[in-house]
């Protein structure tokens, strides 16, 4: 049975000058860092607007809405943020979507929070979820190859791809509309993971679900 609180309250060991994912201090050394969102996409102007970037408008919507300021790093794009009275870090992987995961150096599997185009869900729908599989998403893989599978992910459905298209076609292909206005719900999602509790954020996103 999953302790789905944990990935957000667990407490880390203390150590001297301890620091929270993407190099943010915590005074104490716990609770186990700041939540890391990170918003799955892939760099440059040709994707922007496709299916695949739907977690980078994500990440883009939190910071408008929260502000501060994306600042460059090795491997990608981070901003400092406050989630309500949470200090939170999103991160926009800059390495392209199938090694998303090789962005993620230092942070820590325990209160990660990934926002991610699902296939397995209809255009537009959100849903969270803990734990589980790749489910054919290469980012996903990457990020589970990097640090295992035991966190928290906001999925926005994009619907699978018809007959005579290929899936690949079909995630960079242009965003749906359901998918572009489902962006501002999963943002909702994920500051209600970060406020709540991973497990609030189910009971809330996940009335329909049948075990997706």
């Amino acid at each position: 049975m999953w302790r789905l609180e944990r990935l957000l309250r667990r407490r880390a060991p203390r150590r001297d000058s301890a620091a929270a994912p993407g190099g943010e201090s915590t005074q104490d050394g716990g609770p186990q860092g700041s939540p890391v969102i990170v918003g799955l996409g892939n760099p440059g102007r040709s994707y922007e607007r496709t299916r695949h970037n739907a977690g980078f408008l994500v990440a883009d919507e939190l910071i408008r809405r929260h502000g501060g300021d994306w600042r460059k790093k090795k491997k990608a794009v981070e901003a400092p943020v406050n989630l309500g009275d949470r200090p939170a870090t999103l991160i926009k992987p800059q390495t392209f979507m199938n090694n998303s995961g090789a962005a993620l150096g230092g942070c820590r599997v325990q209160g990660l929070i990934v926002v991610h185009d699902d296939l397995d869900l209809p255009p537009g729908e959100v849903r969270v979820k803990v734990g589980g599989g790749a489910g054919g998403h290469n980012g996903l893989r990457s990020i589970i190859s990097q640090l295992g599978n035991d966190f928290v992910r906001v999925r926005i459905g994009v619907g699978r791809p018809p007959a005579h298209m290929t899936v690949t076609d079909h995630v960079l292909g242009r965003m749906d509309v359901a998918v572009r206005d489902a962006v501002p719900v999963a943002a909702d999602a994920v500051e209600l993971v970060v406020e709540q509790g991973a497990e609030a954020a189910m009971n809330r996103y996940n009335v329909r679900s049948s075990g997706a």
